[in-house]
């Protein structure tokens, strides 16, 4: 079966101090609240400076995991200001965030670049989160499947079957993103379906089955349950209200 993940992604917020209170506070009610045998598996995805600090607070052996929000796409070298994905490895790192589109807007990431990084990462044992999705003008032109299907087709596609099932995917309706939007359960299903379907269609029914594919648009308490239920969503990459603790567990405990 494939994993039920919720992966908190706190963007560029929250100093150390305030960042170690969340992660605290997050962890303690995961291990009092949710059950292993509930099947949920939880990622903190805090900015680069909590990561060391946080990694210290997970205990062992719980479904409560480290993720970082990005890495470089090189091994190592002059990348002034730059984290490597051997340095994530070292702390130790579960999951990173990769190809999210924030960095593919501002930091013009493109589907090689984020593949050059999915192969360090995989390289290293580390899980990537690969994002992807379209913006309001693909959408309302009705290219918006054609259009992420690419996106897959160009980072994904050179991975054997065995080391694509161990990349997450995660798809946000851009035009979701901070705005208050969120995409219906409806439309929801139709791209993470359509995705599952690009992807058996590469790889086979039974591997792309095995893929988790993530919702990442506005997810909140008050809508995860219904996405959550929908046949080919997984779980959710939560943005804002991976922020408030309890918002993020009553997430979590959606499903």
């Amino acid at each position: 079966m494939r994993k039920k993940i919720v992966a908190g992604n706190w963007k560029m917020n929250k100093n150390l101090e305030e960042g170690l209170s969340l992660a605290s506070e997050v962890i303690n009610i995961a291990v009092d609240e949710i059950t292993p045998s509930a099947g949920v598996t939880i990622v903190l995805n805090p900015s680069f400076v909590h990561l060391a600090s946080v990694r210290k607070l997970i205990p062992a052996g719980k479904h409560v995991f480290l993720g970082a929000q990005n890495c470089h796409h090189k091994a190592s070298g002059a990348f002034t200001g730059e984290i490597s994905v051997e340095m994530l490895k070292s702390l130790p790192v579960d999951y990173t965030i990769i190809g999210h589109s924030e960095r593919r807007e501002y930091f013009g990431e493109t589907n090689a670049l984020i593949a050059e990084k999915l192969n360090l990462l995989l390289a290293n044992g580390i899980t990537p989160i690969f994002c992807c999705g379209e913006a309001l003008p693909i959408r309302e032109a009705e290219t918006h499947l054609a259009y992420v299907a690419q996106q897959i087709t160009e980072s994904l596609f050179h991975l054997s079957a065995e080391d694509l099932q161990k990349v997450v995917i995660a798809y946000e309706p851009i035009w979701a993103i901070g705005t208050g939007k969120t995409a219906s359960s409806a439309q929801a299903q139709e791209m993470h379906a359509h995705l599952r379907q690009h992807l058996a269609g590469k790889y086979g029914q039974d591997v792309a089955n095995e893929i988790s594919i993530l919702y990442g648009g506005s997810c909140n308490p008050s809508n995860a349950r219904e996405l959550f239920a929908c046949a080919d969503v997984d779980g959710g990459l939560i943005g804002g209200a991976s922020l408030k603790a309890r918002d993020f567990i009553e997430i979590a405990k959606s499903f």
